[in-house]
């Protein structure tokens, strides 16, 4: 059995390490809002047959100086591009793209501006949907786990469940406040979709490792410290083996996924090791470090 206790401390550091580094990414580069948060401009297209790649669009619209526009596939034919606010010619030039392609439905074009107000309408709707998130399942698992209140009161399950979905989220934030910096990634609705995901699978992880110890709480009657080392070797293997069958349909999805999935799924990859990382090394570790600064 590996003792996974005895190394708590370096573990700590580590993710201290990690959350640093995204905090300060954060503050000093800050995160490139997309037009679904800070407004915009969105075109929409389709195609009379099948919509051409997405790199060859791309490479059209480069053409007249519109760089890292957000693309979104509609269906076999039809396609929405969204861009930061553009003066009157750029729009004229970008409509006139589409309007003088033979494979465009012409009748089927449309241009709309996205306001700043409404980008900050969808950005207080996403934290109080984080934060309603957060508060659900703090409670749930103070429930679920009310059985074992001893030697840990069950909402410290919760607790310790919070501070590593907040480790996660932190790591893939920052993440995407780099790639910002020096790839011009935005923070979007499918990137918020992403950290949402990333949400509900480092919960999932983490309540299986504290399920497993609530079970070997109930059934036997050792030290608690022991039963945590007991229940991380036992759930190692799951937890492991279900992260790398994820993280390999993500690596495919980046590398074989084209341009508009890219961002999405490598926020997603680091966002998932980093979670599978946090329900072994940080989320039961905490509990055991709580339990020894109160025991007599």
């Amino acid at each position: 059995m590996f003792p996974f206790l005895r190394y708590k401390k370096y573990y700590f550091i580590f993710s201290g390490l990690l959350i640093s580094a995204s905090i300060f990414f954060l503050i000093y580069f800050g995160l490139n809002l997309g037009i679904d948060f800070a407004g915009g401009s969105i075109l929409r297209v389709e195609y009379k047959e099948k919509r051409p790649p997405i790199e060859e669009i791309s490479a059209k619209i480069s053409q007249i100086g519109l760089t890292q526009p957000s693309f979104r596939t509609v269906g076999e034919r039809g396609l929405m591009i969204k861009t930061k606010d553009i003066d009157p010619d750029t729009k004229a030039k970008l409509v006139q793209i589409f309007t003088s392609d033979p494979s465009v439905d012409s009748d089927k074009i449309e241009f709309e501006k996205v306001g700043a107000v409404v980008g900050k309408e969808t950005e207080r709707k996403a934290v109080w949907a984080t934060i309603l998130s957060i508060i659900a399942i703090v409670l749930y698992i103070s429930f679920a786990f009310r059985k074992v209140s001893r030697p840990v009161k069950s909402f410290e399950y919760g607790i310790a469940t919070i501070v590593a979905l907040l480790h996660d989220v932190l790591i893939s934030l920052g993440l995407v406040a780099l790639m910002g910096k020096f790839y011009l990634t935005e923070f979007s609705i499918p990137i918020l979709t992403a950290l949402l995901t990333i949400f509900g699978y480092s919960v999932n992880d983490t309540v299986v490792v504290f399920d497993r110890i609530r079970e070997n709480l109930l059934k036997t009657g050792k030290d608690f410290e022991e039963v945590v080392d007991i229940s991380l070797n036992q759930t190692l293997t799951r937890s492991v083996s279900t992260s790398l069958t994820t993280l390999f349909v993500l690596i495919a999805i980046f590398l074989f996924g084209g341009e508009t999935l890219k961002d999405f799924s490598l926020v997603l990859i680091a966002g998932i090791a980093s979670g599978t990382y946090s329900s072994i090394f940080l989320a039961s570790p905490l509990l055991v470090f709580w339990y020894k600064r109160k025991k007599p």
